[in-house]
């Protein structure tokens, strides 16, 4: 096993995790739930899920693809999603605080 490779990624998800919003959604659940063993273990279930998934998609790309298409595609997504947290773009026909406009007559 590759120690550095899987100390690397841990430290790269643990970091990219914190404060995310599966967190806080865990926090949530918890505050209100009287099983906190069960939270736990559907919170890590799905985390280890979501990551499987991932690293399977991404094994599968890698193999169909040549990895430039593939680091090519990721980049694009990922400047797609900055262009649009930076954006603060607003759904249509709302007002500044979010609310539907009243109509009026």
């Amino acid at each position: 096993m590759d120690w550095h490779l899987l100390g690397l990624s841990f430290i790269t998800v643990f970091v990219s995790e914190l404060g995310d919003k599966s967190q806080l959604a865990a926090i949530a659940i918890s505050g209100s739930s009287k099983s906190l063993r069960a939270v736990f273990f559907g919170a890590a279930i799905a985390l280890l899920l979501a990551s499987f998934l991932g690293v399977m998609l991404g094994d599968s790309l890698s193999q169909l693809l040549p990895i430039r298409w593939v680091k090519t595609i990721a980049a694009i997504g990922f400047a797609v999603m900055a262009v649009k947290l930076l954006g603060g773009s607003k759904a249509p026909n709302q007002d500044a605080e979010g609310l539907e406009p009243s109509e009026e007559g």
